[in-house]
């Protein structure tokens, strides 16, 4: 299988989007990127397993989750090169290369083989990036088809802040619409059905009064004949 290219428009659009920004990233989203830590904290993930990150930005997620998973191997891809070359020097600034490898790819039609030399990954994640990839379902087809028998793909993404007043919900949507984040509508039930076309069954859970909500789709298991 070859190498699916990078669209031009996405990857321009993001280089645009961070060119600047991705140099104050990591100090500016810890505030409202809430719940990434929980996510890496339940992806479990097994000594000498492969775990694969979709939209890896500044490769916090994976540099985080190296550190706890320390007999794990991490893979990340981003569509983004300036973002990726933030990743690549905060992995070696850690000491990390030899357990994670970076590669460019966009999140809706990438070949694992191609960037990696792997078809499938124990664990597949996605954390506050489907929100402003607008073939989201193309970008969670793809990761499901990544994730190796037995295995889980879990995501973690802006809810629709339904426990927030009327006026914080309008301003929290208008600053991430500065970014190009849009928060999928009916998210939970959306990712159901097309867990349930992908064969897959999906447990969501909202957070912190429906800001963040957080997925895990696995492999429904086939019935003894």
């Amino acid at each position: 299988m070859t190498q699916m290219p990078v669209t031009a428009s996405a990857a321009e659009k993001m280089d645009t989007i961070y060119r600047r920004q991705r140099f104050v990233y990591d100090a500016t989203r810890r505030y409202y990127l809430l719940g990434r830590d929980r996510l890496i904290a339940s992806l479990q993930a097994r000594p000498g397993g492969s775990v694969l990150e979709a939209g890896c930005g500044t490769a916090r997620n994976l540099i985080c989750a190296a550190r706890l998973y320390r007999e794990t191997r991490f893979y990340g891809l981003d569509v983004s090169e300036a973002m990726l070359q933030t990743a690549r020097a905060s992995v070696a600034r850690c000491g990390l290369e030899a357990r994670i490898v970076l590669g460019k790819g966009d999140a809706a039609g990438f070949d694992p083989t191609g960037l990696f030399g792997l078809q499938s990954f124990d664990r597949v994640f996605i954390s506050y990036s489907l929100s402003m990839i607008p073939a989201w379902r193309d970008a969670v087809r793809r990761a499901a088809a990544c994730v190796a028998p037995g295995g889980k793909l879990l995501i973690i993404d802006f809810g629709d802040f339904e426990r927030y007043p009327a006026l914080v919900q309008r301003a929290q949507l208008a600053w991430l619409n500065r970014f190009s984040v849009v928060p999928i509508p009916a998210f939970e039930s959306e990712i159901g059905v097309l867990a349930e076309e992908l064969g897959f069954t999906a447990t969501a859970e909202r957070l912190y009064g429906g800001y963040a909500i957080q997925v895990c789709l696995e492999r429904r298991r086939r019935q003894a004949v």
